[in-house]
């Protein structure tokens, strides 16, 4: 197995499923460009691209742990891409730090507190790996209460972040 295979199937979670992303896939993403899929709006969020660039930065520089890095957030009922989600890095000291991005459209219909719901659980069923962190200004609300649906309890702030930590089953459904 090579840095460039996926690892892992799709992840059912009720109304979507995730799919990791390939570091060649992710290329494409970083920029913009649609790697392929049908994106609900027309194309990625920001966030997307963003967390896209970072898996591409690691697998060129040999660091990308398949597993460890982006998924697809897709709609079940069309396959539709609605947004993306993954990890900051493989785990540290039995922690992962997940983050997530639905493009406009998608929001407010409980995909993303599904979709956090199952990454996590999927990474706290990894050998290792006892807690999940999310982190999202104090401002966005709308993250605020996926996390706390799914089961993460507010901890002290981080760096002007708000954070939010999962350390036993999650609580929403996936």
């Amino acid at each position: 197995m090579t840095p460039h295979d996926r690892t892992t199937g799709p992840i059912p979670a009720g109304p979507v499923q995730l799919r990791e992303l390939l570091p060649a896939e992710a290329e494409l993403l970083k920029d913009g460009d649609p790697a392929g899929r049908h994106w609900l709006g027309g194309a990625p969020g920001d966030g997307s691209r963003v967390a896209a660039r970072m898996l591409a930065g690691a697998a060129a520089a040999g660091l990308h742990r398949p597993g460890w890095g982006m998924y697809l957030v897709l709609r079940a009922e069309d396959g539709a891409a609605v947004g993306g989600i993954g990890f900051h890095g493989p785990p540290h000291d039995g922690l992962v730090e997940i983050g997530f991005d639905l493009v406009e459209p998608a929001r407010g219909r409980g995909y993303a507190t599904s979709a956090l719901t199952a990454l996590a659980r999927w990474a706290l069923a990894r050998p290792g790996v006892d807690r999940v962190l999310a982190t999202t200004t104090p401002d966005n609300t709308a993250s605020q209460r996926v996390m706390e649906r799914a089961g993460f309890t507010r901890q002290p702030d981080a760096d002007g972040l708000f954070a939010y930590l999962l350390t036993g089953e999650p609580t929403g459904k996936p």
